[in-house]
């Protein structure tokens, strides 16, 4: 048999805190897992924003095949926009129970693709025990229910599932997760779920999902966030450690691998799309947050996308803009076309190619410049703080480190097969 595997998932972590927290002695647990296991950069997908890095980590996907595009986008075929939670004002402003029922039921129910078979999915059916803790992409074959009140909606998730306490498929005694979000309550009910898992050795695959480093970042800033939330991190990972007896006897039981799902830098100015296109009213939609934007074009609409790119000419706010012409991904920068695959960003080619392949994108795609970030829907930023989305190596580069894995994946849709691999299961299709 295989050895059991711990998917840990730092939501924010840039390579150089990671780096830096191990290497300064602040971070004992990482340094631990660090000294027994193989490190490398590795890259995002385009946008980098977490449903869309969440789901091609849980997929092995890109979003051409996941198809979830971003945090905030155009349903087409019901004529409203998905809001999945920019900010509470973004929630509110395209209706809050509807937003919230969006990010915690139809992400997995409705808008992730058939097409996409979950890491979940895959070893369930093949007989194995998997778990997830807190991560927004879990769709599983165990149908799971709730008693929150006005949430009366069952979902599918692994048979070892727990989602903010909103679903639980065991009672843990872990805190509850929705008071003091500033002070790690959310990563603290992960933490008490996890050292449960492991202390029962509850499973043969767990992702364990930590979402507050990237609350901080958001914060503070990536460099800020180390000074707010990195002990924090390494107590998580500690506690699992401990929960087994031990770092050593930790490692003896469980396979790792430990990554993030995008970086952060850090936001110095906003801005707005809506203005450049506010004489299309009726013609297009704009919907934008952290640091990538879309604009989607309605029926009868009497302009195109090359149109809308230009509309963005001389935006400080805009690095490149991206869209498809026939088969070809065409970028658009100062002024001037130019094929997609000459951009000199981490891995562009094939990130542009499976963001403009997402038939819920956006006809046009816009990749926020340096220092800048785009308004949300409800009218929100962190401006002074950090953020991310843009094809740019701060936002794209995540750290990824393997333990008791052979192999060596240097994207994040390159996990789940590193892991079916791990356990012998075919991959599908």
């Amino acid at each position: 048999m295989p050895k059991k595997l711990v998917l840990i998932v730092v939501d924010g972590m840039t390579p150089e805190a990671f780096e830096h927290a191990v290497e300064s002695g602040r971070a004992p647990a990482l340094a631990q897992l660090a000294a027994h296991g193989n490190y490398r950069r590795a890259t995002s997908v385009f946008p980098s924003l977490t449903p869309v890095c969440l789901s091609s980590i849980a997929t092995g996907a890109g979003p051409d095949v996941h198809h979830i595009p971003s945090l905030s986008w155009w349903n087409r075929k019901e004529k409203r926009i998905v809001e999945y939670g920019s900010s509470f004002s973004a929630l509110r402003k395209a209706g809050f129970s509807q937003a919230v029922l969006d990010t915690v039921v139809n992400m997995n129910e409705r808008h992730l693709s058939r097409e996409a078979t979950t890491v979940y999915e895959a070893l369930e059916d093949a007989g194995f025990v998997a778990g997830a803790i807190n991560i927004t992409c879990y769709r599983g074959r165990h149908r799971h229910i709730t008693n929150v009140p006005g949430l009366r909606r069952a979902v599918h998730g692994p048979s070892r599932f727990f989602f903010y306490n909103l679903y639980e498929s065991d009672r843990t005694g872990a805190p509850f997760s929705g008071r003091g979000r500033k002070g790690g309550s959310v990563d603290a009910y992960a933490t008490g779920v996890g050292r449960w898992l492991v202390t029962r050795d509850g499973f043969d695959f767990l992702v364990f999902y930590l979402s507050d480093y990237d609350f901080a970042s958001h914060a503070h800033g990536p460099a800020g966030a180390m000074d707010v939330a990195i002990e924090r991190i390494d107590a998580s990972v500690g506690a699992l450690l401990e929960a087994a007896g031990g770092p050593d006897e930790f490692l003896d039981r469980y396979a790792v691998i430990l990554l993030s799902d995008h970086g952060q830098t850090e936001v110095e100015r906003v801005a707005r799309l809506e203005p450049r296109f506010a004489d299309l009213q009726g013609q297009v939609v704009v919907t934008a947050t952290n640091r990538a934007g879309q604009v989607y074009l309605l029926p009868g609409a009497k302009v195109d996308a090359a149109e809308l790119a230009r509309r963005l000419d001389g935006e400080p706010a805009v690095e490149v803009t991206l869209r498809r012409d026939g088969d070809e991904a065409i970028a658009r920068r100062g002024g001037e076309d130019f094929p997609a695959d000459q951009l000199e960003h981490p891995d562009a080619a094939e990130r542009v190619r499976a963001a403009l392949a997402n038939p819920n994108a956006g006809e046009l795609l816009v990749s926020a410049a340096e220092g800048w970030e785009l308004i949300d829907l409800g009218g929100r930023h962190h401006e002074g703080g950090g953020s991310h989305g843009s094809l740019v190596a701060g936002d794209s580069f995540v750290p990824l480190l393997t333990i008791g894995v052979d192999a060596s994946p240097s994207r994040i849709t390159e996990v789940v097969p590193a892991v079916l691999d791990h356990f012998g299961v075919s991959r599908a299709g």
